[in-house]
C-alpha cells in the first residue's frame, strides 16, 4: 500500500489524484459491509464500478450496479454504496467541486457509529 492508502471499517481507498477541482480514488469494500448514509454540500461525486457488485442507494431508492456501470450522486444526494456479495467490491469515485474535505460528510445512518 502507499502513503495515499487509508484504511477504513468497510475495507479501503486510495487517492490517485487530487487537485483543487477534482479528487479521484479508487475504493475497496470489503465482501458484507457498505459506507455510510450520507450527504456533501461542496463535492458530486462519480462512481465507476470496476469489479463485484455494488449495493447503491440514492436518496431512498436501492439498485444494484454491475462492473462497466456507473453512478452520479449530486450535491446534496443522500447515498450509499456496500458490497452485498462474496468478492470485494472496487470502483474509481471522480469527485468535482469545490472542497473535498472529510468534514463535508454529513453522516445520516453510520454501521460503524461515526
Amino acid at each position: 500500500m502507499s502513503a495515499d492508502d487509508s484504511t477504513r471499517p468497510w475495507g479501503r481507498y486510495e487517492v490517485l489524484q487530487e487537485s483543487d477541482f477534482h479528487k479521484v480514488k479508487c475504493i475497496y469494500v470489503t465482501p458484507g459491509t457498505r459506507l455510510s448514509y450520507q450527504r456533501h454540500q461542496k463535492r458530486r461525486e462519480h462512481w465507476f464500478i470496476v469489479s463485484g457488485v455494488a449495493t447503491v442507494v440514492i436518496d431512498g431508492q436501492t439498485f444494484e450496479k454491475f462492473p462497466g456501470e456507473t453512478v452520479s450522486v449530486e450535491m446534496g444526494q443522500l447515498h450509499r454504496i456496500g458490497n452485498s456479495g462474496n468478492e470485494e467490491l472496487v470502483f474509481v469515485e471522480i469527485q468535482t467541486g469545490t472542497y473535498f474535505g472529510e468534514d463535508d460528510i454529513e453522516r445520516l445512518e453510520d454501521d460503524y457509529a461515526r
